[in-house]
This record gives C-alpha cells, sequence and structure tokens, in this order.
C-alpha cells in the first residue's frame, strides 16, 4: 500500500490542503495469483483434449452453433489475457488510480472460460449445455437474491440481519400451508406469495422489538429467531403437515409464464424471460431497492439512520421507527423469496429446507459491499458455482464437487480481506440508538 501526501495544486496559500492518496496493490495481487494458477492448470496440467459449449437448447426455433475449444490453446489465450489485465491494473495503481469493477469483472469472465474449457476437456462427455447451466444457476439464486435484499436494507438501515434464514424458512412454511388449504391454483398462488410476506414480517417484528426497543444484541436475536423458526417448522411439518399432506402440504406449482419475443432471445431468453412470477417479481425488486436506496428521499432517510442515526435525529428522523419499518420491509422480501422454495422449486415443504441460504445471502450482502446490484451479482455467483458443480457431476469431469461447493465461500473470504475493493458496512449498523 502506497500513501502520498501534498497541496492542492491551485490552491491558495491560506486554503492549501493536504491531500493523502491511497492506493492498494491487493487486486493486482489477487490477480497475479490467479494468473498463476492459470499457468499451472489450464497450460501445463490441463489435458489435450477439447469441450464443446452448446448454447441453444434442442427445442429451440433459432438454433446457436456449437462452440469447441482446444484445452490447450484456450489456455494459452486465457493466460496471455488474464495476464494482461494483471499488468494493466498494476500500471492503474502505479499512477495512483483505482482498478474498474469491469475490469475485474472481464478478469473474472476470461478465467471462467478457461475453467469450464479445462474441466469439461477432461470429462466423458465433453459437452456443456450453457442454457441449462444458467438457467439453473439463476434457479438456484432466486431465494438468495431475495435474502440479500432484505440484508441490504436490514443493514443499512442500522440493523444487522442473522435472521434471513428464518425469515425465508418462514416464507416458505406459510407460503406451502396457505396454498394447499386454498386448492385453487392462481388464487392459492397469489395468497401464498402474500402469506409468505407476512410471515417474514412477523419475523421481522420480533427482530426489530429485541434489538431497537429493547437493545438486546441484534446478532443474538437473529441466532435465536432461526433456531426458532427451525425448530418451530420442523415440529408443523412432523405433527401437522406430514400426516395432512394431501391438503396442507401440496401447494400448486407457479407455471412459467414466457415474455412474446424476449423468451425467443438466444441464450438469454430462455434464462431471463421464460420464468415464473417470482423470478419477474425478484427482477422489480432489485430495480426498486436500488432506485430507491439512492434515487429517493426514503432511501436517503434510510441512509443516514444506518450511517450516523444522531445526525438524522438532529434534522428531525425518527430514527427507531426508521429501523423498524424498514427491518420489517426487509422481513417481507426474505418471505416471498421463501415461497419460492415450496411454490415455484420443490413443490411441497421439507424439514430446513432453505439449507442455509440465509446465510449464504447474508455473505452475499458483504461481497456486494451493501449494495443491492452487487449483491445480486454476488448472489448470483453462489447460485453459478452450486450448479456448475451438479453440471460438472453429469458430463462426468474429474474436478472434485467439494471443491466447487467450497469456491463461492473462498472468493467471499477474498472480498472480505479487501481483494475486490473496500468493504465496510454502515457505521451504524448492529448499534443500538439511544436517544439522549
Amino acid at each position: 500500500m502506497t500513501t502520498v501526501t501534498g497541496t492542492a495544486p491551485d490552491a491558495p496559500v491560506s486554503q492549501s490542503l493536504d491531500t493523502t492518496v491511497v492506493v492498494s496493490w491487493k487486486a493486482p495481487i489477487a490477480f497475479a495469483i490467479f494468473t498463476l494458477l492459470t499457468i499451472i492448470l489450464f497450460v501445463f496440467a490441463g489435458p489435450d483434449a477439447s469441450a464443446t459449449f452448446r448454447l441453444s437448447p434442442a427445442g429451440d426455433a433459432f438454433q446457436l452453433p456449437e462452440v469447441v475449444l482446444s484445452s490447450q490453446v484456450t489456455g494459452w489465450v486465457v493466460m496471455a489475457l488474464l495476464a494482461a489485465i494483471t499488468v494493466a491494473s498494476a500500471l492503474l495503481i502505479r499512477a495512483r488510480r483505482t482498478v474498474p469493477l469491469w475490469l475485474t469483472i472481464v478478469f473474472a469472465a476470461v478465467f471462467l472460460v478457461g475453467f469450464l474449457t479445462w474441466a469439461a476437456a477432461g470429462a466423458s462427455t465433453p459437452v456443456i449445455p450453457v442454457p441449462g447451466l444458467l438457467a439453473g444457476a439463476l434457479s438456484l439464486s432466486v431465494p438468495l437474491i431475495f435474502g440479500a435484499l432484505c440484508g441490504v436494507i436490514s443493514e443499512r438501515v442500522g440493523v444487522v440481519n442473522i435472521a434471513i434464514e428464518g425469515q425465508l424458512l418462514a416464507g416458505a412454511f406459510t407460503s406451502a400451508v396457505v396454498a394447499s388449504a386454498i386448492g385453487q391454483a392462481v388464487l392459492g398462488q397469489i395468497v401464498g406469495i402474500i402469506a409468505a410476506a407476512v410471515a417474514g414480517v412477523l419475523v421481522s417484528f420480533v427482530l426489530a422489538a429485541f434489538s431497537i426497543k429493547y437493545f438486546v444484541d441484534q446478532v443474538i436475536v437473529g441466532v435465536v429467531l432461526n433456531v426458532l423458526v427451525i425448530g418451530l417448522t420442523s415440529f408443523l411439518f412432523s405433527q401437522v403437515l406430514a400426516p395432512n399432506a394431501s391438503t396442507l402440504n401440496s401447494p400448486p406449482r407457479l407455471e412459467r409464464l414466457p415474455i412474446p419475443l424476449l423468451a425467443d432471445i438466444p441464450l438469454i431468453g430462455p434464462m431471463f424471460f421464460r420464468q415464473t412470477i417470482i423470478v419477474y417479481l425478484m427482477y422489480i425488486a432489485v430495480a426498486a431497492v436500488y432506485i430507491g436506496l439512492f434515487h429517493t428521499r426514503w432511501g436517503l432517510r434510510l441512509r443516514s439512520v444506518g450511517e450516523h442515526p444522531q445526525a438524522a435525529d438532529t434534522v428531525g428522523i425518527n430514527v427507531n421507527s426508521t429501523r423498524f419499518w424498514n427491518v420489517s420491509l426487509a422481513g417481507a422480501i426474505a418471505g416471498v423469496g421463501g415461497a419460492f422454495f415450496t411454490l415455484g422449486s420443490v413443490g411441497a415443504f421439507n424439514k430446513e429446507m432453505t439449507a442455509g441460504a440465509g446465510f449464504i445471502a447474508l455473505a452475499a450482502v458483504i461481497f456486494g459491499q451493501w449494495d443491492p446490484i452487487k449483491a445480486t451479482f454476488a448472489a448470483l455467483l453462489f447460485g453459478f458455482a452450486s450448479n456448475l458443480q451438479n453440471t460438472l457431476s453429469v458430463i462426468g469431469s474429474p474436478v472434485p464437487s467439494e471443491f466447487m461447493l467450497m469456491l463461492p465461500y473462498l472468493i467471499t473470504i477474498f472480498a472480505v480481506a479487501g481483494f475486490v475493493g473496500k468493504v465496510r458496512g454502515p457505521a451504524a449498523a448492529g448499534k443500538p440508538y439511544i436517544k439522549s
């Protein structure tokens, strides 16, 4: 890390300011490590074979040609591109400039192409179905994205939300019971989604009441809520849902609703525009949270309460009320994400079916630097890694599935360590506000 101190060049003597420019070499170092890994794996340890990328499903009217890549040639090209990006990032830091986010994304995309080619070339069936890989990744990411949005809103307003897991699980349980009890497909699905949002709000009420009104440690309340919801839903599943599965645990599955014209776009059409209503609600939620946080008066108040509650109180903002209602809103978003498990994916409620998705969403919040768009991409990365290990297992790749499962967590560790930039949460997150 380099620190340079100087004086503003054109400022009068009476107004001269000391300016400090801090540059970090973390990004170039991380790029260099991955470039070295590329040389070892893709160039010298890579198989001398080819991998095929299938870009269109068999039923599509418009078929894209398959792409066949040689592992050796691709390894050398990827190595050269990654080395060039590493040098460019080093030159930017040397010139006391930050490494732009788009350069990091390009680096990751190039590395991914090289990794997929290397992994598939050694498989028994070296064909990667790209549309299925992407669509599956999005499906696995949906509850994570809802949970990440919940975490972003909660922590931006100053409340650390460890209870995302419980909110997702409560939404999954409630949507299954309500949709099954109503029975009618469309009405049951709509009411089930609304009931899931209400269940998420109820869990948030408990979190908000104890952490905001009674000043209980927010992390402890969140952990206790997770244990409470897991125990309660497991008990009700065993005692109520299992004996009455046909009436209380057989919710109607959401149908896919393709959007005309957009659903026919090659490659991205099946992934984004042949989805269920919950996925389309997710698109709206991501856009609404981003615009609301950074382009509305509501977002300004929310962020001010999370950064400097005393200053917000000074200008007339009710800090505790703002926190309470925004944490409740975040719970509703997470509840809708829980409904995806039962109405859009599995089709029935099972014990602990969220399987730690709330904690992965919390990691996506940190990885995404408390920004809804970045957190969404982080959640997509987790979903992609999870689906990638399934795809590699199907095609018979020699890459251990355990490595693929731990990959997103390793990336999160790199993110928290600062390799992808500054990682600092809202200043007042986790700190109860006591009005003086």
